[in-house]
């Protein structure tokens, strides 16, 4: 298969070196509006590479995949979608809500494929978990635990095009919460605070977060968020269950240890990088939008299941800035 992908910063670079590693990828083209960044990762990938997206778009592509910076997102998706080729978009899709809602309705009235990047969908540990779930392994669930704890910040230029903690980081454990539960969120309150740079205070951001969630079946969820985890990047979820309790992210890699005597768990080494954590689902999630741009698979991950997701993270940026429970159905979606 012949792709492109426009875009190679940190993710755009990762996901280059991923797709030319691929057995599907037959050629690979790149494009940034940095020409000489595009050229330095496609002469290390032995890849080629486009003058710009128009020209990208219209070499020839049998999928796309976007990975620029999070304000490119919905204009080259839309550009996609109008040259008719299948895309693979990492999230968010768009920056605003009103936008990725007039995304999900383009989305919808088109019949191009697309697929939203929650590499998470394809870790074999939250697969493993939404099993223990829909096979009744755990009967019924009462409470849940995520979080998403960054082993350092990015970099500062980052954190005002973000969208902010909760749309930034929370958004995957939003849209795990539903893929492993089959659940709506019904209502979020959250809140935020600030211990380490100045910078994301500045933006009107936080470094740290937490969120109680309640599904529509009345399960509990409790998130948390940090961009300050110095003993590693830690990503989990925990399911407990009127018949047992199951965890994803449980094993010596554990970016804690414990303050009991005689305990050797977790060995380590600890992971430091949510590339280096999900990096098998990255490649699995890249080999099924190969199955989806051949018209094999429906997309697994869609631009509503990234509405919904983001629906949430605007839930609790608004529960967090007016201090009080928000109902989603005060959310618009679509």
């Amino acid at each position: 298969m012949r792709i492109g992908l426009a875009g190679v910063g940190r993710i755009g670079a990762f996901h280059a070196k991923t797709l030319s590693g691929l057995d599907f990828v037959d050629e690979l083209v790149v494009t940034d509006v940095d020409i000489e960044a595009a050229k330095n990762v496609a002469d290390g990938l032995g890849a080629q590479v486009a003058d710009d997206v128009e020209a990208l778009l219209a070499s020839g592509l049998d999928g796309f995949v976007i990975a620029t910076a999070t304000p490119g997102h919905a204009p080259l998706l839309r550009q996609a979608i109008a040259a008719g080729v299948p895309t693979f978009c990492e999230k968010p899709v768009a920056a605003t809500l009103d936008e990725t809602i007039t995304l999900a309705e383009l989305v919808a009235a088109s019949d191009v494929p697309v697929h939203v990047g929650f590499q998470r969908r394809f870790d074999a540990g939250y697969r493993r978990a939404r099993h223990a779930v829909e096979s009744g392994e755990l009967g019924f669930i009462h409470t849940i635990r995520a979080n998403t704890h960054d082993q350092a910040p990015p970099h500062a230029s980052y954190i005002p095009t973000s969208g902010g903690i909760f749309r930034d980081c929370n958004v995957h454990d939003f849209d795990i919460l539903r893929f492993v539960t089959g659940r709506e969120v019904s209502t979020v309150y959250a809140t935020g605070a600030n211990k380490g740079a100045d910078f994301f205070a500045e933006s009107g951001d936080v470094d740290t977060a937490g969120a109680l969630l309640t599904l529509d079946d009345g399960t509990i969820v409790l998130v948390s968020s940090t961009r300050y985890n110095g003993g590693g990047h830690d990503v989990r979820m925990e399911l407990h269950g009127e018949k047992g309790t199951i965890a994803v992210g449980l094993d010596h890699s554990l970016a804690m240890r414990s303050a009991e005597a005689g305990v050797d768990f977790p060995r380590g080494p600890q992971k430091w990088s949510f590339m280096e954590r999900f990096l098998p689902a990255y490649r699995a999630e890249l080999t099924a939008f190969a199955d989806v741009a051949r018209g094999e698979r429906p997309s697994p991950c869609t631009v509503h299941d990234a509405l919904e997701a983001f629906r949430i993270a605007e839930a609790c940026e608004l529960s967090r800035a007016q201090r009080r429970p928000v109902a989603l159905s005060e959310i618009k979606g679509f």
